[in-house]
């Protein structure tokens, strides 16, 4: 019953994902000359504006090794309909790092399917502590729940009705930089970092990434995007961001990072481009149902896109990108279908195969 919950609020996660991006960016072979200082036109930008800011103003034990950080307060983080944020941390037996980012709906101008209380930490997939086959089970967790309605980025408030009252707090920029101050404090020397979500989850850990680069200059992070590629309609992302105030998680001089196609390979490349001590994996089906409904031309066309988009990435960077891209419309894997079999190795084993620098690491599809 639960992950059946978990897998339905992830599916709102992109109900409203009918949004935009492009296809053309930077080149598509790596620099021989590394980026010094990666993401700092982001942070000229005032990407890491709220990083600092916020702290918690209550901390407790909720359950064995888990503690529920909470925030309030004028200005403070909150969910988009103004309940309480609250995010958590989970003590492993390792120092390696989780940071596990949860879906949970988008709001667009014409309609919001965000949920309104971000889900609490449930040990499942990627995130159980007593499944001795998951890669991650011995990792302190910094669990950021999803409430905020704008995939993480947003700084907005809007007034969705017309009557004069503000109704809508798209507050995502200060949840999750909150949020990874909690973690950075908590667990600030991490040997290693997976950055993983799902759903709107999956789409935000793109946002999440230049911020965990600042507050963790030097470490490996693994990226790993579970139904959240950025694959929609042209025009409604660049809406998007604007109904958000979300435009400085964008680099302003990568002109195609949100282009005409509705897709962000771009934005994902660019990324990979700034930060040669990244690699970044995404996981779908082929005809995710949640997109299909969405997308002009159904699930074939979002198959289409998906598969250009992941060709095109892992040419650009064979060593550093992989995808996992299953038959039929399954939407998110990693917390409620981490058996399932993707090209006759389960989702478990080949984040396994990423996270060991295993040559089994490559791209697989059925």
């Amino acid at each position: 019953m639960i992950q059946s919950k978990i897998k339905s609020i992830a599916v709102l996660g992109v109900l409203i994902f009918c949004l935009g991006c492009s296809d053309d960016v930077m080149s598509d072979v790596e620099s021989d000359d590394p980026i010094e200082a990666p993401f700092q036109e982001l942070y000229d930008q005032g990407v890491d504006r709220y990083l600092g800011v916020f702290t918690p103003t209550s901390s407790a034990i909720v359950s064995p090794g888990v503690v529920e950080h909470s925030f309030s307060g004028i200005e403070a983080p909150i969910c988009y309909t103004g309940n309480e944020f609250s995010m958590f941390t989970r003590n492993g037996t390792t120092n390696s790092l989780l940071i596990f980012l949860q879906g949970g709906g988008f709001c667009s101008p014409g309609a919001c399917d965000a949920v309104e209380t971000g889900i609490p930490f449930l040990p499942f997939g990627i995130l159980s502590p007593s499944d001795p086959q998951n890669p991650t089970a011995t990792y302190n967790v910094g669990y950021v729940p999803y409430c905020d309605g704008s995939g993480m980025m947003g700084d907005n408030e809007v007034d969705s009705d017309g009557d004069g009252v503000t109704d809508r707090f798209f507050t995502g920029a200060k949840n999750l930089s909150a949020s990874l101050d909690v973690i950075a404090q908590t667990y600030p020397a991490p040997d290693r970092i997976v950055l993983a979500g799902n759903s709107a989850g999956g789409f935000a850990v793109h946002a999440a990434l230049p911020l965990v680069r600042k507050l963790y200059p030097d470490v490996k992070i693994e990226v790993i995007n579970d139904s959240g590629q950025g694959i929609a309609n042209p025009g409604g992302m660049e809406s998007l961001f604007d109904y958000w105030n979300a435009r400085s998680f964008i680099p302003t001089s990568c002109s195609d990072c949100v282009g005409a196609d509705g897709n962000l390979t771009n934005f994902h490349k660019y990324q990979l481009t700034q930060d040669p001590n990244i690699r970044m994996a995404y996981i779908s089906s082929k005809q995710d149902a949640t997109f299909a409904a969405i997308i002009t031309g159904g699930g074939e066309a979002f198959e289409s896109q998906l598969i250009e988009a992941a060709s095109e990435l892992n040419t650009a960077y064979p060593e550093r990108f992989q995808s996992l891209i299953a038959n039929g419309d399954e939407h998110t894997f990693i917390i409620s279908d981490f058996d399932y079999a993707i090209g006759g190795t389960t989702v478990r084993q080949w984040i396994d195969n990423m996270l060991r620098d295993s040559g089994a690491w490559m791209s697989l599809s059925d």
